[in-house]
């Protein structure tokens, strides 16, 4: 998939449309450390109200939005060219806005870190969807989205992994880090159906659980959870030394994307922590179970597997440095995927 390290290629001058924050960004940032001249434009935010505007996606209504979308972008760019346009998402571009983007560019590609092909937020998606065979090529985190985009018109389809970024690793721990920051067992993310059980199970059986992420009032095991829920999202470094500073790390998986890893498979482990994620087939063919990460298929197999490295120090330690030695060796950052993403679109292979 995604964990093939390939030489930057040639520098090359490339539109990035896609959020210009979090891991969009880290992307573009990716791209522009290969050497490549990278202009971002955050395309939410060519609109008056952008918090309505990413709403109103969710209930299908993006098509409502692309022909002031087009307008915008061709005026901000009139007059450029570009080897690539990369677009990070794509929810607002459908096939009149593509069309109108080949006026400064010849290659045109999608990444998408989501599953739109889903059942998950299949409203947001719509106008997306219509744009598929319109792209050079299509990049996809899940190997069942290849068939999937194919069946949908795409041209050509690059599977990946989801990435850390290079820039993500350790920091120094101060003593007020280790107060705020440190935790027995930790999950960092949104609060999503199929997690609450879970989570609220993990407590019940007495595993010292903390979780930061927003959503969680929804929740209907909120009142069990509200004690080991710590705040929001948390972001930047805090969110990179509370996972190294974590004895534990969940990396949970969103059902209805249909994952099989996430980011923090290679996030969790870069930055030194333990991962104690599902048993998937990608997990188990990137770490090897029991030594470089902890898996489970169930919850009361992830609160045993809990219990057993809260008690045993030394195992832990020797889990999380190979799990990070294993996660350098698999090269699954930003620019590697990036280079390979560059390489297909200007090779066309």
């Amino acid at each position: 998939m995604g964990s093939i390290e390939k030489p930057p290629g040639p520098r090359m001058k490339v539109l990035f449309l896609g959020a210009d924050n979090g891991n969009a960004l880290k992307r573009a940032n990716a791209a522009r450390r290969l050497g490549h001249e990278v202009t971002v434009i955050d395309p939410l935010k060519l609109f008056p109200r952008p918090d309505l505007v990413g709403k109103l996606v969710y209930f299908g209504l993006a098509f409502a939005f692309e022909s002031f979308l087009k307008r915008k972008l061709a005026r901000l760019l009139r007059g450029s060219r570009y080897e690539v346009i990369l677009v990070d998402g794509g929810e607002l571009l459908g096939p009149a806005g593509l069309a109108s983007l080949r006026e400064f560019s010849e290659t045109i590609v999608n990444y998408n870190t989501d599953d739109p092909f889903g059942s998950r937020d299949r409203k947001k998606w719509r106008l997306y969807l219509k744009a598929v065979p319109h792209y050079d090529l299509l990049v996809v985190m899940r190997q069942v989205n290849v068939g999937e985009a194919y069946d949908a018109g795409a041209r050509r389809v690059l599977q990946v992994f989801m990435s850390a970024d290079e820039l993500d690793g350790p920091r120094p721990i101060s003593p007020q880090d280790r107060s705020r920051l440190a935790h027995e067992v930790l999950f960092i993310g949104t609060w999503m159906p199929e997690r609450g059980p879970l989570l609220a199970y993990l407590l019940k059986a007495g595993i010292p659980l903390a979780i930061y992420g927003n959503r969680w009032r929804k929740a209907p095991e909120w009142p069990r959870l509200r004690a080991a829920w710590r705040g929001p999202a948390i972001y930047g470094d805090d969110y990179i030394k509370a996972l190294q500073l974590a004895k534990i790390s969940l990396g949970l998986l969103s059902k209805g994307n249909r994952d099989l890893h996430t980011t923090r498979t290679f996030e969790i482990p870069y930055c030194g922590g333990l991962l104690c994620a599902e048993r998937t087939s990608e997990h188990l063919a990137l770490y090897r179970e029991g030594a470089e990460a902890v898996f489970w298929s169930t919850a009361d197999e992830c609160a045993e597997i809990c219990r057993e490295l809260l008690a045993d120090e030394a195992r832990r330690r020797a889990i999380a440095e190979a799990g990070r030695r294993r996660c350098l060796l698999n090269g699954v950052f930003n620019e590697n995927i990036m280079a390979q993403i560059m390489s297909e679109a200007t090779d066309g292979e």
